[in-house]
């Protein structure tokens, strides 16, 4: 039996090799297998939406912030034509300059009137106070120097030239009595005039029996002058009749004070030789003492001779308050700080307050009731004065005013407001800078016809007393432009699904 026919043994195909560079897998180690034709197709057009889709988001992106801009400038362009309740964009709330209001535009209003709502006038801080009547008495606070009392200053001069011989008061600063002495002088002058005054007397008993009337006379006579004489030298009838009981020439003069006061200066020394143009001692009596306050220029119409006044030590020199009055004014002002001076007198029993000591000076002037209106509501530009004026239901206008000198924390008010007005204490630049604004564009109206400055109306169309009218057809002066008023919502953007 044959066996039967061996198969032939199958031998392995190596496959072919692809010309195509082999794919690399992201950890870059083992080579992929190339995907079939439908799969790389489907790979491209996947990328294709994938970017299409990216170009669509972009564009409706760019589309949404193009129309968030445009709806935020129709928004802001429309809160000229809205009522002041309508919303406003958070920067500008409440900052409407013709906006009708609850109550409607003030028709009393003379000059720009703006429109700020309750709640932006508490976001400012708008504080209001009315004008009234008020008791303006001026209280004048100053500053002032004690100092002496000029009509009791002397000086002590001798009357014949000498030397110098004892001195009693030795330092500045000390206290004399009237009557005590000061120094005493040795003057040849005044040693023979004793002589001459001796051998008068002598010659006036010798000739005083004699039998011819004009010899007694004579004697007489040379005894009153050389009396006179030691007189004008300031020689007392005391220590003329001394020289009179003891017959002896004194050698010398002794001097003394006129009054009680303070040394002031002293210009003599012992041995020292003095004349009568010198001044030996200068003395001040402080029993009545100076106040010299300083005022302004516009102040002096306030004060008068005779006036009260008030004294306070800062430095508690005195716990207590004195009262003086008003003796003078100087004619002449300070050309250094522009002030004028005031003269008051006190008494200074004991001799307490010293010169050149600081003190505060109170002046009060009753000036009566008047219309006043409170300082912080005045606004001074130096060309003008004027406040602004809170009219009801939100509008503010500035006014201008006349006021005279200011009294403590009021000014009088001469014309401009009227008893109860109300007028803005607080916040009032922030008001001022907006009617100055309104006044801003309403000149740019001027210069560009038939442009909309607030409401809706043109320039020259404005009727006064009238609420502001909200226009709802675009200004033809100006076609093309997007006006206040004419603002249309903006359009819902379209489902981009949809697309």
């Amino acid at each position: 039996m044959t066996p039967p026919p061996e198969e032939p043994a199958l031998t392995k195909r190596e496959p072919e090799p692809d010309p195509r560079p082999a794919t690399v897998t992201p950890a870059g180690n083992l080579p992929l297998p190339h995907p079939p034709e439908s799969v790389g197709k489907r790979a491209w057009s996947t990328y294709a939406v994938v970017a299409l889709v990216a170009v669509l988001i972009g564009a409706a992106g760019m589309f949404g912030a193009l129309r968030f801009l445009e709806r935020g400038r129709t928004s802001t362009a429309a809160t000229n034509t809205q009522s002041p309740a309508a919303a406003q964009p958070e920067s500008m709330a409440g900052l409407d300059a013709s906006a009708t209001g609850a109550g409607g535009h003030p028709t009393e209003s003379k000059g720009n009137v703006v429109y700020i709502s309750p709640a932006r006038q508490q976001l400012i801080g708008v504080r209001t106070a009315t004008v009234t009547h008020q008791v303006l008495d001026t209280t004048i606070r100053t500053v002032g120097t004690l100092a002496y009392d000029e009509t009791r200053v002397t000086q002590i001069h001798t009357k014949v030239a000498g030397w110098v011989d004892k001195l009693y008061v030795d330092y500045v600063g000390k206290l004399v009595q009237r009557g005590q002495p000061l120094f005493t002088v040795y003057s040849p002058d005044l040693v023979s005039t004793q002589k001459e005054y001796l051998l008068a007397l002598k010659a006036r008993g010798q000739l005083g029996a004699s039998q011819f009337e004009e010899t007694r006379n004579g004697a007489e006579s040379l005894v009153s002058a050389a009396r006179d004489r030691l007189r004008l030298w300031d020689i007392s009838d005391d220590q003329i009749a001394e020289l009179e009981q003891s017959g002896e020439p004194r050698k010398t003069l002794t001097l003394y004070s006129p009054f009680s006061g303070i040394v002031l200066e002293r210009n003599a020394f012992a041995g020292q030789y003095i004349s009568p143009e010198m001044s030996t001692f200068k003395i001040a009596d402080l029993s009545t003492i100076w106040v010299l306050g300083q005022v302004f220029e516009y102040e002096l119409k306030s004060l008068k001779l005779g006036q009260d006044a008030q004294i306070q030590f800062p430095y508690g020199q005195s716990t207590r308050t004195l009262n003086g009055k008003v003796t003078f004014i100087y004619p002449e002002i300070d050309p250094q700080t522009r002030r004028a001076k005031v003269r008051i007198e006190f008494r200074n029993p004991g001799l307490e307050f010293k010169p050149e000591t600081y003190v505060t000076v109170i002046l009060k002037t009753a000036g009566g009731h008047q219309l006043a209106i409170p300082k912080e509501a005045v606004i001074d530009t130096g060309a003008k004065t004027y406040a602004i004026l809170a009219h009801p239901n939100g509008y503010f206008e500035p006014r201008e005013l006349k006021v005279g000198s200011p009294v403590d924390d009021y000014y009088p008010l001469i014309s401009g407001l009227e008893m109860g007005d109300r007028v803005v204490t607080s916040a009032q630049f922030l008001v001022d800078s907006e009617t100055n604004l309104q006044a801003a564009m309403g000149a740019m109206s001027l210069s560009m016809p038939g442009m909309d400055v607030g409401g809706g109306l043109t320039k020259g169309t404005e009727t006064k007393g009238a609420a502001p009218k909200t226009s709802s057809k675009p200004d033809e002066s100006m076609k093309g432009m997007d006006m206040p008023g004419t603002a249309k919502p903006p359009a819902k953007p379209k489902d981009q699904h949809q697309q």
